[in-house]
């Protein structure tokens, strides 16, 4: 006769002999993205090459030099991130409408391209900590007194047609004329010859423009919330972030980034990577 606490031991001691069976016939950790035999991080050390997505349209992230070689801020990051992995670097052009899509179709193990990190981003690539950040500031000719917005009151602002700059002054509401240009240089370029008094446009490429035109200055403020720009990886493969967050904790704490930044900006990062909560 089995009486019932036999039962219920038969019962637990069959349940556990076929999870040990299971177990057995099942590799732990030998599929599903970011196991160690999928990792990005062993392809790139198994094949010596790292393929980095950079944007060579966008000076001075990176751009083509006279030698038709690339060059910029990001370029000279991934140049470092290939040289500490010991592998060869692979750059790989691609603009801003298809990161994500080089990404998820594994054409780049990793894209350094300005890439700003936000929810709807998220939910199709994975971003690293943010390695530079943007915010939204004017950009005046030194002779026009203009420090802030507040004294735009009555001035012309240019923005550029089908960015999101002109949005951003209207809800402002503040008493400014608004003049469209085709692209950031046609905006510039007017700023300079005095047709508009001011523009709206990223901190990183004004600082560039102001090195560029020494009658140019950038205003201290950032009326914009700032944007964090991170490296985008493909979703799941936690080693290769891991790493590569690894990475961009070395050049920061060693300060490599912030003067790689003054290379190419003329000006120390104007703000903390780590937002002020």
């Amino acid at each position: 006769m089995t009486f019932v606490g036999d039962k219920a031991r038969l019962a637990c001691l069959i349940a556990v002999a076929g999870l040990l069976a299971l177990a057995g016939c099942t590799r732990i950790g030998s599929t599903g993205q970011g196991s160690p035999e999928e990792s990005t991080l062993k392809a790139v050390l198994q094949r010596g090459t790292l393929r980095v997505g950079e944007c060579l349209s966008s000076a001075p992230f990176g751009f083509y030099d006279k030698s038709g070689n690339p060059d910029g801020y990001d370029v000279d990051i991934a140049k470092e991130l290939a040289s500490r992995m010991g592998v060869k670097l692979e750059e790989i052009n691609i603009t801003g409408a298809n990161r994500i899509l080089n990404i998820q179709t594994n054409k780049v193990d990793v894209v350094i391209c300005n890439f700003t990190r936000n929810m709807e981003r998220a939910k199709e690539v994975a971003f690293t900590h943010p390695y530079v950040v943007a915010g939204q500031a004017l950009i005046v000719r030194k002779s026009s007194g203009i420090k802030s917005l507040k004294d735009m009151s009555g001035h012309t602002i240019a923005t550029v047609k089908g960015s999101t700059n002109g949005d951003e002054v209207r809800s402002l509401n503040t008493q400014m004329k608004i003049q469209e240009y085709d692209n950031s240089l046609a905006a510039i370029l007017a700023v300079k010859q005095g047709q508009v008094d001011a523009m709206l446009e990223d901190t990183n490429f004004l600082a560039y423009q102001a090195k560029l035109n020494p009658e140019l200055t950038v205003t201290d403020e950032a009326p914009i919330p700032l944007q964090y720009n991170g490296f985008g990886v493909r979703q799941g493969d936690q080693i290769w972030l891991n790493y590569l967050n690894e990475f961009l904790f070395e050049i920061n704490a060693s300060k490599l980034n912030a003067r790689l930044y003054n290379k190419w900006f003329g000006v120390d990062p104007r703000f903390p990577l780590n937002p002020q909560y």
